[in-house]
């Protein structure tokens, strides 16, 4: 499943099998954001330096969550849904890179489950760094989406590294506050 680290050419996967067990990797939680893609970047730099390999961690779960997908299985719309996440995936790195080649050896994994157990399983190895956007939101926002970082922080066998919002969605939100509108793009 190893790569050149070119998004066009990313050994994808749907997570059942997390690659060979030897090395160092950064294992990196991708979901478009520009948060995510700001910890992508960082992976891909500390890689340059360490010789590490960047394992991109996609986390999906089906529509309506486990629980409802448990109560009326459908293997199609399971089907849809990782495809939809392998989608994604690519989508986050061509914005990433711009299509390019990222210079270091990339695995590219879409993997089915909550985003925080799965990331701490899949930075599971000794010498594997797990990096991550550290988002920050209100009260309310916390309390309807607990941090996938602090689970992180608090559950992971190996380091952790929050990098913190890129300088422009920290401007992007200053903007959306003081007049009252979302200039995010949709979906994020």
């Amino acid at each position: 499943m190893a790569d050149s680290g070119k998004p066009g050419a990313a050994g994808f996967g749907d997570g059942d099998h997390f690659g060979d067990r030897s090395g160092d990797r950064i294992v990196v939680g991708l979901s478009g954001s520009l948060g995510s893609l700001a910890a992508l970047h960082h992976a891909v730099a500390e890689a340059r330096r360490t010789d590490a390999e960047v394992l991109a961690v996609h986390c999906w779960t089906p529509a309506g969550g486990e629980s409802a997908y448990r109560r009326t299985p459908c293997p199609p719309m399971l089907t849809a849904g990782r495809d939809t996440a392998v989608a994604r995936l690519r989508q986050a790195l061509d914005e990433a890179f711009g299509g390019g080649y990222a210079g270091v050896r990339l695995r590219c994994l879409a993997v089915r489950g909550e985003t925080g157990h799965t990331l701490v399983r899949c930075a599971d190895r000794p010498g594997d760094l797990l990096v991550l956007g550290a988002g920050s939101r209100g009260r309310l926002g916390r309390l309807l989406h607990p941090s996938v970082t602090a689970y992180c922080v608090r559950h992971a066998t190996c380091p952790v590294l929050a990098v913190p919002k890129p300088p422009l969605q920290r401007e992007l939100e200053a903007l959306e506050r003081s007049h009252g509108v979302s200039l995010a793009p949709a979906g994020q």
